[in-house]
């Protein structure tokens, strides 16, 4: 019989995460961080964890291999007793499809003022308002990896201007990318809704802060920049963004994520009239997508194969 598996998430789901294993592959043994306290955790070889508590998963002396049941590594990352093996990050075609749908609707509900027509509706109001092409629009991505360079296909499909900003030199078709901070003002100064997906990392923590976002583009077609963040909660300063808003230096933004989360409920982003807040759930998938991808890393590793998706530890991601 397969080594067993731990699962460690935090939060209620940890229950659904080992019945879709279970359901999945019941020929593996599988224990619950939870239910397994007490227990001995010395066979223990995969761990598949969602922030699990800190010291834990260097108490597993056999672990070889880490499955992050997120995108997202942070949290794992920040553990400073966090063993020496390969984390396996979550990579499945929905969640690209997902975040693209995420930056798509954002981009348009920016792009075509729906916050106005909502209040309008609300005060039954009937009222049009002039937009411009989508053609006279750039989008900026920051951060052009495999999510990024999907999310620019299709707004380029739909008529978009878009450009990129990527820490190291890139290439994608028919998108200008700019690459490190030398290229970061000439990138900034040409975006009018500017999308981040980048990374948490020691240097890209707080980069979305005031004096970024008053280097947008404000004097384009759109009358004002817009900030849509789907990527990592602490690239972002909530008191900057904040204060941007209040000075103009962007019109509006769509917050998926945020540095506390779930957002606590004083914090002044909740009701903010230019400002959509979601639930980290751009690119939320369910456990039954998600399993499948684990397991046929773990089959991979049985069969001699090389883990894909593996974490550059250096990089943070």
């Amino acid at each position: 019989m397969p080594s067993p598996v731990l699962i460690a998430v935090d939060g209620p789901t940890a229950s659904v995460w080992h019945d879709e294993f279970r359901r999945a592959a019941p020929e593996r043994e599988y224990r619950v961080w939870n239910a397994a306290q007490g227990e001995a955790l010395d066979e223990i070889v995969y761990a598949c964890v969602w922030r699990p508590p800190a010291g834990l998963l260097a108490r597993l002396p056999r672990l070889q291999v880490i499955f992050n049941l997120a995108a997202g590594v942070d949290p794992l990352l920040a553990d400073p007793t966090l063993p020496d093996v390969p984390i396996v990050r979550t990579v499945h075609p929905n969640l690209t499809m997902r975040m693209v749908e995420y930056v798509v609707l954002h981009v348009l509900m920016h792009h075509r003022g729906q916050r106005t027509y909502d209040a309008q509706q609300r005060d039954r109001v009937w009222h049009g308002h002039e937009h411009p092409a989508a053609s006279e629009v750039t989008v900026g991505i920051m951060g052009v990896g495999a999510i990024g360079t999907a999310i620019a296909a299709v707004l380029r499909q739909i008529g978009y201007n878009v450009i990129g900003w990527s820490r190291t030199p890139k290439t994608m078709p028919g998108v200008e990318v700019h690459a490190g901070p030398g290229g970061l003002d000439a990138f900034l100064a040409h975006t009018e809704i500017l999308v981040c997906l980048l990374p948490h990392t020691r240097d890209t923590e707080g980069i979305v802060n005031l004096p970024l976002l008053r280097r947008l583009k404000h004097d384009g077609a759109l009358g004002g920049a817009y900030l849509i963040n789907a990527g990592r909660g602490k690239l972002q300063v909530d008191a900057d963004i904040l204060a941007a808003l209040d000075q103009g230096a962007i019109a509006g933004a769509s917050l998926d994520v945020f540095p506390v989360e779930p957002l606590p409920p004083e914090n002044p982003l909740w009701g903010h009239p230019n400002v959509i807040v979601t639930p980290h759930n751009a690119g939320d998938l369910s456990p039954p997508v998600l399993v499948q991808g684990v397991l046929q890393q773990m089959r991979r590793r049985e069969q001699g194969l090389p883990l894909e998706h593996v974490v550059d530890r250096t990089r943070g991601y």
